[in-house]
């Protein structure tokens, strides 16, 4: 009897400290909104109440601030999930930036957030999310206009977080937002000629977040790739980008496998609506379910009590993923 007892504590307690799978939803970054079957189906099963959605991007063109891809809305996308509105904004939109200057930019966003939330009948959350890869020579004044959009909006202003802003926090100082979502994915740059993954090099990030507990913001959402594309370098070694590539994508009889995940063009012709030439190579890049694994893994260590956003919301990508396996 005190054996069985044993066991059913023993059982009870395992059963308690269990790691359970993070919420997750996706980011949605497409300038035209809409969803198909695949989509719909792996947006109703994520288990958040969120989608992040890209409305559109902000630059400075001829010294004037100017939006960029606004989104537009097809019959086919709906949903009961709550829309976070995210603005992608450059960084050079900050350079020399006049305070008066910070005001009509954040006052016109809200605007233009506005105003396509309500023409496009989306479910408006009480958040707007800002990405921006600032810099030291620009975080003063992108500082000051997050202050000033959630003075104007009355909103709650979020970020995005890159890697090297959380190393160098001292240098990139903290934004002033209740919550940051960390960018888990961008390690190097896929135009340079390396053999590491553009995308997520795991060791490069795990030496980034090495003191991620350390960071001032404790109310950290994790962004995570699951996107992948190819890289094709041509007779003079310059680079080019392909999205949504992958390996399986390089079986076909014209090409000559170069390793895993790379192959050369062995004739001329018309490749995922391009024309290539013989000698061209392609390499692709993608993330396993197992590098997801390990990166949440590592910062379960660090972080906790955290939303995964994959991105990105696409057919192409969220097929073949069991994210409740990948997201704990």
């Amino acid at each position: 009897m005190k054996i069985l007892q044993l066991l059913l504590t023993f059982l009870l307690v395992v059963s308690c400290t269990e790691k359970q799978p993070h919420p997750y939803t996706y980011y949605y970054w497409k300038t035209n909104l809409a969803l198909n079957k695949t989509e719909k189906k792996a947006l109703a099963e994520s288990t958040t109440h969120f989608l992040c959605t890209r409305f559109f991007d902000v630059d400075k063109v001829n010294g004037k601030f100017e939006p960029v891809a606004v989104i537009t809305k097809d019959k086919s996308f709906s949903t009961e999930k709550e829309i976070i509105p995210t603005v992608f904004i450059t960084n050079r939109t900050f350079f020399r930036i006049k305070n008066e200057e910070i005001k009509f930019l954040a006052q016109n966003i809200y605007d233009l957030i506005q105003k396509k939330g309500k023409d496009y009948q989306l479910t408006s959350s009480k958040e707007i999310q800002i990405d921006c890869d600032w810099t030291a020579g620009t975080k003063d004044d992108y500082f000051k206009f997050l202050h000033e959009l959630k003075k104007i909006s009355g909103k709650e202003i979020t970020c995005t977080l890159r890697l090297h802003q959380v190393k160098d926090k001292n240098l990139m100082g903290i934004p002033p937002v209740v919550k940051v979502y960390l960018m888990c994915y961008s390690t190097s740059s896929p135009l340079e000629n390396s053999d590491k993954n553009s995308i997520l090099d795991i060791n490069v990030l795990k030496s980034y977040l090495s003191k991620l507990e350390d960071y001032p913001l404790k109310n950290i959402e994790v962004a995570l790739p699951i996107y992948s594309w190819g890289i094709i370098t041509n007779h003079l070694g310059k680079h080019k980008l392909m999205n949504a590539l992958s390996k399986k994508d390089l079986e076909n009889q014209n090409f000559k496998r170069i390793s895993d995940n790379e192959i050369e063009i062995l004739k001329d012709g018309f490749y995922f609506g391009n024309f290539l030439n013989k000698g061209f190579k392609i390499k692709v890049e993608e993330i396993s379910d197992d590098q997801i694994k390990e990166v949440v893994q590592f910062l379960d260590k660090k972080i906790s009590d955290y939303n995964v956003i994959y991105y990105q919301l696409d057919s192409k990508f969220v097929g073949d993923r069991n994210f409740q396996k990948t997201s704990f």
